[in-house]
């Protein structure tokens, strides 16, 4: 006997194991496909029919046997018994005998007519009364009070009497048995199919919403992926955003000190120039915006392109097209100074002649297209001593940014030079 304590315990856990296993069968018939548990169902039913037939129907040997065993038991004649209101009825097996001598003297039809020729020359006889019945030959045993009577039989009818009432419980029991099965082959069968209708049912119910958190929790994975794809892009820009070209700086400091010693108007020149730069770079070094504006870019990639053009002086050309009506489109940051750095870097600076750069932006299509080129070197003519992440990173920004409406093309100038061009959804910045 359980303590009444333990038993709230004992419904818990029995409710805990009923549910998982609820939820293991749903998710396992969620998981099927349609054919799938359509071909389970129709094996599940065939099972069901086979055991039906193996476990509820006896074989045809089994019945062989039984009646032969009747047969056998019954002997060469029936024995009728029947029990009513006037007593006991009893037709012993040698009435066959009885019957058949009968059947023989009506079989002759001449001995017949003749008796009934010789019965009609005799005069009919007056009406006998009735003769009192005849007492039986057998005792009959009755107590005092009149509840218990005794009879003794002959010993020929007792054993027919008592094997006839034998034959009538066998098939009793036996009608009770085969019923039995019958009603067990039922609740089999209607289990089977309750069963089959039960998971379809579940399937069709509650597949929907397993599908449904199943595709939940993958998006849920895929958008994690996704923002540790961007961080870490967005770590790889903001680490190239960090280097701000030391080597940029580094030259324009040396030629500002060159320029304190031989040209002094000049070098302020170029110190108003760098402060102007460094004021448009470091908001945006410290900014971890994903998105910002084209007018923002555009005026740090000028600052930095009036420190080159003191630089290189004549050997810079800039042609600046960009619409007032544009600088307040979205797009992302830094990577119109990537694209101008790689242009200077791999094409203009390494030209003895130098040589034009443009930087044009327009809209197209429902796009915002910003197109840089230049009629440098190009690509691959100087050998680069850079890290090479500038233009993967770009197109990985872009796909993670706006998918693939998106692109970063690459493209030959005529006659010299690259063009690169940028294209992002048109869109306001907020």
């Amino acid at each position: 006997m359980l303590p009444i304590s333990s038993l709230p315990q004992l419904l818990k856990t029995i409710l805990a194991w009923l549910q998982r296993a609820f939820d293991a069968t749903t998710t396992w018939v969620t998981q099927l496909s349609w054919w799938k548990f359509f071909l389970f169902a129709a094996l599940a039913l065939i099972a069901g029919s086979i055991l039906q037939d193996e476990l509820f129907s006896s074989s045809p040997d089994e019945e062989v046997v039984i009646k032969s065993h009747k047969r056998s038991s019954k002997g060469s004649g029936d024995t009728n018994i029947l029990i009513d209101d006037t007593g006991i009825h009893f037709n012993p097996r040698n009435s066959k005998n009885r019957r058949s001598s009968t059947a023989d003297a009506a079989s002759d039809p001449a001995d017949a007519a003749e008796a009934d020729a010789q019965a009609s020359a005799v005069p009919p006889e007056p009406p006998q009364p009735p003769a009192a019945p005849a007492k039986p030959s057998y005792p009959v045993t009755t107590n005092a009070s009149g509840e218990e009577v005794h009879i003794e039989l002959p010993p020929q009818i007792g054993e027919e009497l008592s094997n006839a009432i034998e034959e009538a419980v066998d098939d009793a029991a036996e009608q009770k048995v085969s019923r039995y099965h019958q009603q067990a082959s039922t609740w089999f069968k209607s289990f089977v199919s309750l069963l089959v209708l039960a998971l379809f049912a579940m399937k069709a119910l509650v597949g929907g919403k397993k599908r449904a958190e199943a595709e939940t929790v993958t998006a849920n994975e895929a958008a994690e992926r996704e923002s540790m794809q961007r961080q870490l892009s967005e770590a790889k820009m903001q680490m190239m955003q960090a280097q701000v070209e030391p080597h940029f700086l580094f030259n324009t400091l040396a030629s500002v000190e060159h320029l304190i010693q031989v040209d002094p108007p000049r070098a302020a020149k170029m110190q108003r120039s760098l402060i102007q730069y460094l004021r448009a770079v470091l908001p945006q070094m410290r900014d971890n915006a994903l998105i910002t504006n084209l007018g923002r870019e555009a005026d740090m990639v000028q600052a930095y392109l009036n420190l080159l053009k003191m630089r290189m002086e004549e050997r810079l050309t800039v042609d600046f097209q960009i619409p007032d009506g544009l600088r307040s489109a979205a797009f992302p940051p830094m990577m119109l100074q990537s694209m101008v750095e790689n242009a200077i870097k791999h094409g203009l600076e390494v030209k003895p002649e130098g040589g034009t750069l443009r930087i044009i932006a327009e809209v197209a299509h429902s796009k915002l297209r910003v197109i840089v080129t230049d009629d440098g070197l190009g690509f691959g003519v100087v050998p680069s001593d850079g890290t090479g992440l500038g233009l993967p990173t770009i197109r990985e920004r872009l796909k993670l940014l706006h998918g693939d409406q998106g692109s970063l093309t690459i493209t030959p100038n005529q006659p010299s030079g690259v063009c690169a061009v940028i294209e992002v959804p048109y869109q306001l910045s907020k």
